[in-house]
């Protein structure tokens, strides 16, 4: 299988009056197309930390990312953005929606921004929303619907470009049993039947059982889950 996502001996490192703390030391993954793969370890760990890196919001010290092959430790701001609208999709753990947009036009900005047209973004995020059980909210804002909601929203928003990459922390960390199954279902579609690769952060172990692996992370380094 070809490999969507690389990180090779990345090093991540925070600066303060207390001194350097190293959160990465040396972590390695490969995430290949149409894979699912957990993450976990105990909150401080630095998950976070390791997925803005592979989703291009961070640099690292030290290592490398490639995505699908693409070196992107040496590119700018724009080429790192270019990356992150045309390949990558994120989910966090709240929901991050525009609050004076409704759920259609939150959803079919990012692709509208990227150049398609906005009927044609629109009538994705239309699609998207009956996905997700929210065909009937698309015209309601964000402070109109529930929290659980708002998130569902969010995730059909990373999924409109089609990403390569899809980079998920906590993303169901709000929500019931019931929505958490129907969002996991859109992610594992997402990668056996479109090919991409998913990379899940979570606490919730139960869903682990779905992916093909999960890592933990310790010690600033990634190891297979026991």
């Amino acid at each position: 299988m070809a490999a969507v996502l690389e990180l090779r001996n990345i090093v991540r490192e925070y600066r303060s009056e207390a001194g350097i703390l190293r959160v990465l030391q040396g972590a390695d993954l490969r995430l290949n197309e149409g894979e699912l793969v957990g993450l976990v370890g105990p909150s401080g760990s630095g998950k976070s930390t390791l997925l803005h890196t592979a989703g291009l919001l961070e640099k690292a010290e030290g290592g490398k990312v490639l995505l699908e092959g693409e070196d992107c430790t040496a590119l700018n701001d724009a080429g790192r953005t270019r990356l992150r609208r045309e390949k990558l999709g994120f989910v966090y753990q709240f929901h991050h929606l525009l609050p004076e947009f409704n759920a259609i036009d939150n959803i079919a900005m990012p692709l509208m921004v990227g150049g398609t047209g906005r009927r044609q973004a629109r009538e994705k995020a239309r699609d998207l929303l009956e996905e997700m059980g929210l065909g009937h909210r698309g015209r309601h804002q964000p402070g109109q619907m529930s929290g659980g909601e708002q998130q569902r929203v969010a995730i059909a928003r990373a999924l409109a470009n089609d990403p390569r990459l899809i980079i998920a922390d906590e993303p169901t960390g709000n929500l019931d049993p019931a929505t958490t199954d129907r969002v996991f279902a859109t992610l594992i579609r997402m990668a056996r039947h479109e090919g991409a690769a998913v990379l899940i952060a979570t606490h919730n172990l139960g869903l682990t059982c779905h992916m093909d692996r999960v890592l933990t992370l310790s010690e600033g380094k990634l190891t297979d889950f026991t």
